[in-house]
């Protein structure tokens, strides 16, 4: 039974100036066209990441108006929870 390849092949194309600059990098750094277009790949990825995380970071700035931290979760909860108990508490009595 003949090995499988453990990698996919693909079939890209550009233009010749591009070719051409990709060409003379791959010989500059000693490398494949396939290692190049790996790392291009992996550089792209990182890029992306990076820049969902900013954009996240940006969007999260305007979800935070009155500035809270970490800090003050535990101190929100209780507010929030004793403000409930008090709603809750209230109901009871009218309805009593």
């Amino acid at each position: 039974m003949p090995a499988r390849r453990r990698s996919r092949v693909f079939t890209i194309s550009m233009p010749p100036e591009m070719a051409k600059r990709a060409l003379a990098l791959a010989k500059r750094q000693n490398r494949t066209i396939s290692e190049l277009m790996r790392e291009a790949l992996r550089v792209y990825e990182r890029d992306e990441i990076s820049r969902f995380f900013d954009e996240m970071g940006e969007y999260a700035k305007t979800r935070n108006p009155h500035g809270y931290t970490e800090d003050d979760i535990p101190r929100l909860v209780d507010e929030v929870r004793t403000e409930m108990t008090a709603e809750r508490d209230a109901a009871r009595r009218k309805l009593a």
